[in-house]
């Protein structure tokens, strides 16, 4: 009897960067499996400072089709954009 791994969802922190972003998928039995294959397979130039995998069948998302509902109610709230706020002169590149 064949049964096959979980898949898991890989994220990579880059050296430079402030947030993981998602750089693919693997197979895996268990998180501790997934995240050495995740080094292996992404990080191979040692371009990673963090990873996260996360169990594909764990994520929780929206449809395309749900799209109006849950944001078209946020373009009647000006007050929560930036451009609401006026910025001092002395806070540069925000």
């Amino acid at each position: 009897m064949s049964k096959e791994w979980p898949l898991w969802e890989v994220f990579i922190r880059s050296q430079h960067g402030l947030a993981h972003k998602h750089v693919g998928s693997l197979h895996a039995p268990d998180a501790e499996m997934a995240i050495n294959n995740a080094r292996d397979v992404y990080t191979r130039r040692n371009e990673g400072v963090g990873i996260w995998v996360v169990r594909a069948s764990e994520i929780v998302s929206s449809s395309p089709a749900d799209k109006s509902a849950l944001f078209d109610p946020s373009n009647s709230k000006v007050y929560r954009h930036p451009t609401f706020f006026p910025m001092p002169e002395a806070v540069k590149n925000l």
